[in-house]
């Protein structure tokens, strides 16, 4: 039986037509996958199906449970079973996990909140999602996946009937994608339908019964697991087949740009604790050195330390061509040629609030102004380059970068550090949450750039990414690198074997 039926949508926005003509429907107790390229429509028809797009802002028809519906709000959808989670948590972070889980819905008794009956029901509500925290917690000392475990609770004391869970992986540890994992396969025990968005082929293959590809706003197909392949669902997604995955080339090396000798970073806040261990590193010319390793190894430390923006005190001997550096902050970076992608380009790589050109130019104001006056036309110039160098898509260059899907951030972000001319690019975590189309293009990209003779670390927790680009490998384990491996010889399970303290 399906639970929930949704048909012929099609929702327009000045100038665009986000969805023509989708079909979706879900049966009753299944993982059901929705897979696209970023702007393919998946988060148009979930925000329909949520009720943040009310009926008549579209057209086409929903059914719950065989019952025609007409969302005016979220909270009528969620009358009828609906909970989404947004990739973005919606928690507040100085509320306990009792007041966020009935936020709105609080227990009361005329008109007084019964904080016992709250708590009491909240612990409930955290036991059913395995999550063994005091619900008096408040909900900013806990990590992300225990947030987004609050989260499902929350939807669930809502009584969801339909859960919709939007890249719900993409900033959690592996243990932690474990447990949502087996949260979700007790949630289809208990009937509960989970529609899943997510990039990762991996997860979707471990999880969904069934998978519906959609594309420029219209459903492609709707298959069994059982009877396809991540090949296939890729190929439909970009609507043409990738024979390879990852693009390699033959780059040739040449001298050394990077040498790093016996350097070690001090915890920001645990004092006497190393996160970096006495490592070592080179970095040459015209190369991708690829670094693994588990969450909490120390990568993104060692990298952000490198550039002048870790808060730890580092030691160590830092070379670039041959001469001794000293990188005490970011703007020492810059000057001597380092630009660093960051793992969270929201928080830390961008300014959402400010548009396309803007962000383009942030790392090297001084080709833009002068005398600490900006020059429009001279932004303006930049900016419209490396749009065009990238294809980046933008409706112009003064659109909000909030705007934009993950992998245009991407691309724009990356357009800032080319604007700095770097003969060192870190890529932290380059492809991460952004779509298979998108992830081929950094690549090439990357590729591009070893060619002109651009040096470049990349950190991936994606093995198949890693094995995919990388020259060198360097994988790491608590601080220090454990084994070193040209990508001829890398396997998936040595390098976890290294990344896990094995021999």
């Amino acid at each position: 039986m399906h639970v929930l039926e949704m048909i012929d949508i099609s929702k327009e926005f000045p100038g665009v037509k986000a969805l023509s003509g989708v079909n979706f429907k879900v049966r009753q107790g299944e993982i059901h996958a929705l897979c696209g390229e970023n702007g393919a429509g998946k988060s148009t028809l979930m925000k329909v199906l949520s009720g943040l797009y009310p009926a008549g802002t579209f057209t086409g028809e929903i059914r719950v449970n065989g019952v025609k519906q007409e969302f005016r709000s979220i909270a009528d959808a969620e009358k009828a079973g609906i909970g989404i989670i947004h990739q973005e948590l919606a928690l507040v972070k100085d509320m306990t996990i009792g007041e966020n889980i009935f936020l709105g819905a609080e227990p009361t008794k005329r008109g007084v909140i019964q904080w016992d009956d709250l708590y009491y029901n909240a612990a409930l509500w955290l036991k059913r999602v395995g999550l063994h925290v005091r619900p008096d917690t408040r909900v900013g000392s806990l990590g992300i996946g225990q947030q987004q475990l609050v989260e499902i609770a929350k939807a669930l004391s809502k009584h969801t009937r339909i859960l919709i869970l939007d890249e719900p992986t993409a900033a959690l540890t592996e243990s932690e994608v474990e447990i949502l994992m087996g949260i979700l396969h007790q949630l289809r025990e208990n009937g509960v339908s989970c529609i899943y968005i997510s990039h990762k082929m991996p997860e979707v293959f471990r999880l969904a019964d069934s998978i519906t590809i959609l594309r420029d706003g219209r459903t492609i197909a709707t298959l069994d697991r059982c009877d396809t392949n991540d090949d296939e669902v890729v190929s439909l997604m970009v609507g043409r087949e990738l024979t390879e995955r990852y693009p390699r080339v033959a780059h040739t090396p040449k001298e050394t740009v990077l040498e790093v000798s016996n350097y070690s970073v001090w915890h920001k806040e645990k004092d006497g604790h190393r996160v970096i261990r006495n490592v070592s590193l080179a970095l040459r010319k015209g190369e991708i050195l690829g670094i693994a390793g588990l969450m909490g190894a120390g990568r993104t430390e060692l990298v952000t330390s490198l550039f002048g923006a870790y808060e730890g005190r580092a030691e160590g001997e830092v070379k670039i061509d041959g001469e001794p550096a000293r990188i005490r902050s970011v703007a020492d970076a810059i000057r001597a040629g380092i630009g660093l992608v960051t793992e969270d380009r929201k928080r830390q790589g961008l300014v959402l609030s400010m548009d396309v050109k803007t962000n383009t130019t942030l790392a090297t104001m001084d080709r833009v102004s002068r005398y600490g006056v900006i020059n429009d036309n001279e932004e303006i110039k930049w900016g419209q380059k490396y749009v065009q160098e990238l294809k980046t898509k933008t409706s112009s260059l003064d659109t909000p970068v909030s705007t934009l899907s993950g992998g245009n951030q991407q691309k724009v972000v990356i357009g800032k550090w080319l604007m700095s001319n770097p003969k060192i690019l870190i890529m932290d975590e380059p492809t991460r949450g952004i779509d298979v189309g998108a992830k081929y293009e950094i690549y090439n990209l990357m590729n591009r750039l070893v060619d002109q003779g651009v040096a470049i670390i990349m950190i991936s927790s994606e093995l198949p990414e890693i094995l995919g680009m990388s020259d060198r490998i360097l994988v790491m384990s608590e601080g220090q690198f454990v084994r070193e491996l040209d990508y001829r010889e890398a396997t998936q399970e040595n390098i976890m074997l290294a990344a896990t303290g094995g021999k």
